[in-house]
Formats: structure tokens, C-alpha cells, sequence
């Protein structure tokens, strides 16, 4: 296993917001935290990214436990956040805010690669983040983790807010990412574009795990995605 998590415990304060959350992650799959809002999935991938510690249960990346390092530290390891935030520098560029996280990475990928990738991103390369579009800033947060050259790489609601089109976009190079081998968990709103990502789902209400299984298996369970998702089933 690539990642594997033991029944971790987070809290804000004195609110217990995850409850003995246990989840396992292979190389090179895609995992979809799927629920609704406030059902922990961004709290599970902060966790993960040590942006919260749990107070108990055990994180494992790569057979080390990284449940008390510092995120820079597992950030170190080759495991990258994209928050839903975004998060880039608006008074840089687009070739400045990937240069500056590549700074740090002990393997970089070329900027040629990176805008192989994001073709969008190459004819905006000059452009300043504060000018970008909501699908262009959240193909250049991916970019930015993309060229550290991530194990593991969470994505916090990469579509949400997104126009169609750029939704297809970064569906793409999800795909593409995936045929090379990347390793991903995708937290969404957007449940069909997860499940059309996905290898394996986990669905959390209440900060628990009440749904693990393949993308096939929560297709075919309607009562879990009726009383857990709220999605309107069509039929194929």
C-alpha cells in the first residue's frame, strides 16, 4: 500500500470531527472521498497532509509513519495537497508560481512537461495569477504540485465552481496522469466526474466511514447513494 490510515481521530479545538477513520490507498489508483458537506473528506486530506494531526490512529506513506510530522516534512516524501483554496500567488506569474514550489522539490519536472500537460497554462505562462479564470488558477494549483513530482497527490475539490468545459479539461489530465502511473485521492462534490476518476470509493457521513468499495459497487448500491450523496440516478 501506498498510503494505509488506522483509525485516526481529528479534531478542531474540542469538536471531534473524524471518527476512527481507517482508508487504504494502492499505487497508482484513484481513491474518491465522497459525502457531503461537512462530512470530514477535506479534513481527511489535511490529516493525511499533516496540515492537522490526528490525537490517535496511525498514518503509514510508504511504510513510515507520518502521523506527527510537520506537512513540509510529508510534503518532503513526495505526498502533495491541492487545496481547495488554490492557493497560487496572484501577484506572480504563471511561470513564477511554478518555478518558486519547484524550489524545494528534490526531483522537478521540466516546465516543457508541465505545459505539455497544460497547454492552457503554456499561452498564459506570462500572465499574472490574479488574471487567471477559476479553470485556469485550478490547473496551474495542480501544475505546481505536479512539478515536485508527486507519490500521492490529494485533490480537495479540483471541479467545484468550474465550467463544463474546464471540468472535461481536468478530467483529461486526471486520465493522463493516471495512464503514467500517478497515485490519487480526490475528495468532490462533483460525484459522477469522481466516479468516472475512481478505482475505489469511500464514502464518509458524520466523519465516519460508512461506504468502502469499487466505483462499480457504489453505482450499483442506489440506497447508499440516496441516503449518503443525494444523487439523481439515471439509467445507462
Amino acid at each position: 500500500m501506498m498510503i494505509e490510515v488506522d483509525r485516526i481521530n481529528s479534531y478542531y479545538g474540542d469538536s471531534h470531527v473524524l471518527f476512527d477513520v481507517s482508508l487504504a490507498v494502492r499505487a497508482g489508483e484513484v481513491v474518491a472521498l465522497l459525502g457531503r458537506n461537512g462530512a470530514g473528506k477535506s479534513t481527511t486530506l489535511k490529516t493525511l497532509a499533516g496540515v492537522l494531526h490526528p490525537r490517535s490512529g496511525s498514518i503509514r506513506f510508504e511504510s513510515k509513519p507520518i502521523e506527527l510530522l510537520p506537512s513540509h516534512r510529508i510534503a518532503g516524501l513526495g505526498l502533495q495537497l491541492v487545496p481547495e483554496e488554490r492557493r497560487i500567488f496572484s501577484g506572480l506569474t504563471v511561470e513564477e508560481n511554478l518555478e518558486l514550489a519547484a524550489l524545494s522539490a528534490p526531483r522537478r519536472l521540466s516546465l516543457t512537461d508541465i505545459f505539455a500537460t497544460f497547454p492552457r497554462l503554456r499561452e498564459r505562462r506570462s500572465s499574472y495569477g490574479r488574471s487567471l479564470s477559476g479553470g485556469e488558477q485550478q490547473m496551474l494549483a495542480i501544475a505546481r504540485a505536479l512539478i515536485r513530482r508527486p507519490r500521492l497527490m490529494l485533490l480537495d475539490e479540483p471541479f467545484e465552481g468550474l465550467a463544463g468545459t474546464f471540468v472535461d479539461s481536468l478530467l483529461d489530465v486526471c486520465r493522463e496522469l493516471v495512464a503514467r502511473g500517478q497515485t490519487i485521492v480526490i475528495v468532490e462534490q462533483n460525484v459522477r466526474a469522481a466516479l468516472s476518476l475512481a478505482h475505489r470509493t469511500y464514502v464518509l457521513d458524520k466523519g465516519q466511514v460508512v461506504f468502502e468499495g469499487s466505483a462499480e459497487q457504489l453505482r450499483a448500491s442506489p440506497d447508499i447513494m440516496d441516503r449518503y450523496l443525494s444523487i439523481e440516478r439515471r439509467s445507462s
